[in-house]
């Protein structure tokens, strides 16, 4: 009994406590087929989690996917965005947003938001030039203006708004400097993504784990209390 413990604890000491930080920290996961996907100026393997404020650059040619809960974004190649659970901060290139919880999508000062943020919407952002192209392919978004470039979490003013409604597409000039990106974007999903971390995490957490699970059945003997 004691060596099967030992057998089943061991391996659930390094898994677990890495699945719960994810859960607990990072809000969304990050898969691409492309070795040369950058987070926070780092090469990251095919599936990962990323945090609040995290960086993401797309090479060209490659592609890559954010799967949050009610959320997921296809982002194309050569495309730099910043994740936030409530919006993706666009600084250039393109995504394609599926979301049934209102994800949005900020460009500088302009933010494109589903009217309906309860029901499944489907929108795609391209951002060249300074050009904003903003094409609803299922339910309707809004692009609202903004009189400055707001930091992330800040609810967009309802300014020249426009709607797009299903099936349209529609362009506005980005006269506001680019996307927010704090200086510090190796922030928290950084660290907590690096081996050192998740191996400390790992080895504390796992430690304490089994000295619950993984003891011996034998009482203490009462000479050796």
């Amino acid at each position: 009994m004691l060596r099967w413990r030992n057998f089943v604890c061991l391996p659930l000491s390094v898994l677990l406590p890495v699945s719960l930080i994810a859960q607990d920290t990072a809000g969304a996961i990050l898969r691409s087929s492309d070795t040369g996907v950058l987070v926070n100026k780092s090469s990251v393997p095919s599936s990962i989690a990323v945090f609040s404020d995290d960086l993401i650059e797309i090479p060209k040619n490659g592609i890559a996917r954010i799967e949050l809960p009610g959320s997921s974004a296809q982002i194309s190649g050569e495309t730099m965005v910043q994740f936030h659970p409530e919006e993706l901060v666009l600084d250039h290139g393109s995504v394609s947003v599926n979301t049934s919880r209102g994800l949005r999508v900020r460009v500088g000062c302009i933010t494109i938001t589903p009217v309906y943020p309860d029901q499944w919407t489907q929108f795609d952002v391209l951002d060249t030039n300074g050009k904003v192209t903003v094409s609803a392919l299922k339910s309707d978004v809004y692009i609202d203006e903004h009189r400055k470039n707001l930091q992330p979490g800040k609810e967009p003013e309802h300014r020249d708004r426009m709607i797009v409604h299903e099936g349209d597409q529609k362009s506005r000039e980005e006269r506001c400097a680019g996307a927010y990106v704090p200086a510090n974007a190796s922030g928290v999903g950084a660290i907590l993504n690096s081996p050192w971390a998740v191996g400390v995490a790992a080895a504390v957490v796992g430690t304490v784990a089994c000295l619950g699970l993984c003891h011996s059945d034998d009482p203490l003997s009462p000479q050796k209390p």
